[in-house]
């Protein structure tokens, strides 16, 4: 129980901590297909200064308790300033092949939060690159114009105050 104890406590402390483990001005490459099964490449980004990337799970009580903020967030600031792009990390199975059933409980998930901003699946560029980097979900990181890795990443849900925190010192850094 002692034991049990101490990693469910180090496990809490890692999922509400800030982490610097993405390389600053690796840049994110994708030629993937959002949730609408509609072609996506990095060139998303050029619209906006600074883009938050979430990186969510359709299984995950946190990444979908933070969605409805995330939404307000995403509608919060002009397009060319900043967006939210999801990954949804799970809908691609094993062997990196869409899963269906997944992307449609993705769908209901979005619509139910009221996250309408753009919900991506994961391609082998991205699940061979920057998603090997992450342990938990959500975690949440930005990328610049270029899609060039900028700031820090965060593990764990947020409320629209503190994403509005981070948000802000970000874009304050990115210019």
């Amino acid at each position: 129980m002692k034991n049990f104890n101490r990693i469910l406590f180090i496990t809490v402390i890692l999922l509400f901590s800030t982490t610097t483990a993405f390389a600053q001005a690796s840049m994110l490459q994708f030629n993937t297909k959002d949730i609408n099964n509609k072609n996506i490449t990095e060139a998303v980004f050029k619209d906006s200064k600074v883009t938050m990337i979430n990186v969510w799970g359709t299984f995950c009580g946190p990444c979908i308790n933070e969605m409805p903020d995330l939404g307000k967030l995403s509608s919060y600031y002009d397009k060319s300033d900043f967006q939210i792009i999801g990954i949804v990390i799970d809908g691609v199975n094993r062997k990196g092949t869409p899963d269906s059933k997944i992307i449609n409980s993705a769908k209901t998930i979005v619509e139910k939060t009221g996250a309408d901003y753009l919900h991506i699946i994961p391609d082998s560029k991205l699940l061979n690159g920057v998603l090997r980097q992450i342990y938990a979900v959500p975690t949440t990181f930005f990328v610049n114009s270029k899609g060039q890795i900028i700031g820090n990443a965060y593990a764990g849900g947020r409320n629209f105050e503190d994403w509005l925190t981070i948000v802000e010192s970000t874009m304050k850094s990115a210019e």
